[in-house]
């Protein structure tokens, strides 16, 4: 089955009513726990950004805490789950605002650890990375917000 483009499905979703369209995003929020999470936060947390970043962060330090430390395999697969988590919550969003706040935010994390970083190559690259993404994400804010996250990012 060959899927509809966006613009077909927009322009189906103008001839539908009110009514049908909450049945199909419940019935869409059925099939995938990732629907159903993008549904929960543009229904619930879009409207408030603030408190999303800061759930996210907090989830970030339970998580770094749950982190088996004793060995770099677990450290790392732990830093590569808690990643994947971030992009999602990053890509829901879509603000480069939430996407600096939330790398800068990680990479602090994994730094006051205790993980060795720079003992493990794949750590030190995903710790690259997010640097590199968040000086990226940067480059699209204002100028004036820029300036606080430059300084956090100088200091990683």
């Amino acid at each position: 089955m060959k899927a509809a483009t966006l613009s077909e499905i927009k322009k189906e979703l103008k001839h539908r009513d009110p009514e049908e369209i909450m049945q199909i995003c419940l019935r869409l929020g059925r099939f995938k726990k990732d629907n159903k999470e993008l549904l929960t936060y543009l229904l619930f947390d879009a409207s408030d950004e603030e408190t999303y970043i800061s759930s996210i962060k907090y989830e970030i330090d339970d998580m770094i805490e749950e982190i088996n430390t004793d060995s770099l395999y677990y450290a790392k697969k732990g830093l590569q789950k808690i990643n994947r988590n971030l992009n999602k919550y990053i890509r829901y969003s879509g603000n480069k605002q939430t996407e600096v706040e939330v790398l800068i935010h990680f990479a602090k994390a994994m730094k006051s650890s205790g993980i060795p970083i720079h003992r493990s190559s794949v750590i030190s690259n995903l710790y690259d990375r997010l640097l590199t993404r968040a000086k990226k994400a940067l480059l699209s804010l204002h100028d004036d917000m820029r300036v606080d996250y430059e300084y956090d990012l100088e200091m990683l």
